[in-house]
């Protein structure tokens, strides 16, 4: 079973995100509010993949990304946008993200994307 951690600064979205990922199969190890608490669960739960929203406050998901991606090259991390982030989406692929998913999310297409990054 893939651990799955998610980061979201909404509650709202880690929470229908945890519904489809559970319903279909994955654990959900963490979630995290913000870029500085997911980097550091992702060092305490080393799971198998991060969603991880682009923007949130502290650190947002693209510096988050970097980082966790410094630490583990190997790092599967696919990004949450809402419409109308493309520059932000082409700098996350850039920086590493595996995929993005856009929101509101469709679970069909979350676990297309999913199962293409996880492989």
């Amino acid at each position: 079973m893939s651990k799955v951690l998610i980061v979201d600064d909404a509650a709202f979205m880690r929470m229908m995100l945890k519904d489809i990922l559970t319903k279909n199969g994955f654990e959900v190890v963490g979630e995290a509010a913000n870029g500085n608490e997911a980097v550091e669960k992702y060092s305490q739960l080393s799971p198998d993949l991060v969603t991880m929203d682009i923007t949130m406050p502290l650190c947002d998901g693209i510096a988050a990304l970097k980082q966790i991606v410094g630490k583990d090259p190997a790092a599967k991390v696919i990004m949450c946008s809402a419409m109308g982030q493309q520059a932000m989406v082409i700098e996350s692929i850039q920086a590493g993200a595996k995929d993005f998913i856009v929101k509101p999310f469709q679970p069909p297409r979350v676990l297309e994307s999913i199962k293409k990054v996880l492989g």
